[in-house]
């Protein structure tokens, strides 16, 4: 027995499913784009932040806004300001506008390999928060354009370089000198060469100050035996403090002799009958007077002899 076939479908069942089919399909796109858009943050509240640069090379519309690595905004236009700057209108959810800071500071970095990069850097997260609508300029970090600056840096220090290793440059010219002055250093006179200039003069140098340490010797010998003779036992200030003690005494003898002549001549003053015997006592004691001076220019002369005061007494040094 054939099996009964199936009856075919009609043109109404045909069109109402391909409508079902174009139903569903739409939904399909209309709710992968609402996921879309919320997704983005279209459906989130944000605020609005401007910020304006030189140029905004390197910026499109749906960049992002990162802080430590983490986007808290969107660019949603850039515009042209009458100033002739971009101004980049930059959507941040409330949610995290407590990133943002008054004292924030905000950067475009553009680097050799890569897109660019605006970034968001809040050193005190407890200043007052960044007001809607607030305008900022961003600091520039472009590395291409430092390219051209740091090669000419680079070839004025290899110039530079070249200049100080020629063979005619400072460097080695110290170099030289100082290699001279290291040579004359390790010489037999050492650092004393080195200061003077050659071992001649550092030769005549050594020589001088032997000579001035004999000289120094000579000298204090010389002081010694001085010492010894004038100061020493038995030296000159003994006997001159003997000699001294000694015209003490005649002095003393030859006032008490002036004492008895001045006794007596008051007596013959007094007593004219006894001028006779009062001349035979002043011959007595100009006897004694006479004795004394005799006493007093012996010691005198021992005194000269013992001291050295005639004698030239200055001591020559070599």
């Amino acid at each position: 027995m054939q099996p009964q076939s199936e009856n075919p479908p009609t043109l109404s069942q045909v069109e109402s499913r391909a409508i079902a089919l174009l139903v569903l399909v739409t939904a399909l796109v209309c709710s992968f784009l609402l996921y879309v858009m919320y997704a983005r943050g279209v459906f989130e509240s944000t605020q609005q932040l401007v910020l304006v640069a030189d140029d905004s090379e390197g910026v499109i519309v749906g960049m992002d806004l990162t802080f430590s690595g983490f986007p808290i905004g969107r660019v949603r236009r850039i515009e042209l300001s009458p100033e002739g700057k971009a101004r980049m209108v930059i959507d941040v959810p409330r949610k995290d506008a407590h990133w943002l800071r008054t004292s924030s500071i905000f950067t475009m970095e553009r680097s050799m390999v890569g897109e660019t990069r605006i970034r968001a850097f809040s050193g005190m997260l407890t200043d007052p928060p960044l007001p809607e609508n607030a305008e900022r300029t961003v600091l520039r970090g472009d590395t291409n354009a430092e390219i051209p600056r740091l090669v000419a840096s680079t070839r004025a220090l290899l110039e530079n370089l070249e200049n100080m290793t020629g063979p005619e440059s400072s460097i080695n010219t110290s170099l030289g000198h100082l290699r001279t002055v290291t040579e004359r250093l390790t010489g037999r006179y050492g650092v004393l060469t080195g200061m003077l200039g050659s071992e001649e003069n550092a030769r005549k140098v050594i020589a001088t100050l032997d000579r001035a340490n004999t000289s120094l010797d000579r000298a204090n010998a010389l002081l010694a035996k001085a010492d010894q003779k004038v100061f020493g036992n038995q030296g000159v200030m003994d006997e001159t403090q003997t000699a001294i003690a000694q015209l003490t005494g005649v002095l003393t003898d030859t006032r008490a002799s002036l004492k008895k002549v001045d006794a007596v001549l008051a007596e013959a003053q007094a007593i004219g009958a006894n001028a006779r015997v009062a001349s035979t006592d002043l011959g007595a004691l100009r006897a004694e007077v006479e004795i004394s001076l005799r006493k007093v220019s012996q010691l005198v002369e021992e005194i000269n002899r013992k001291w050295p005061f005639a004698r030239d007494t200055e001591i020559k040094l070599p």
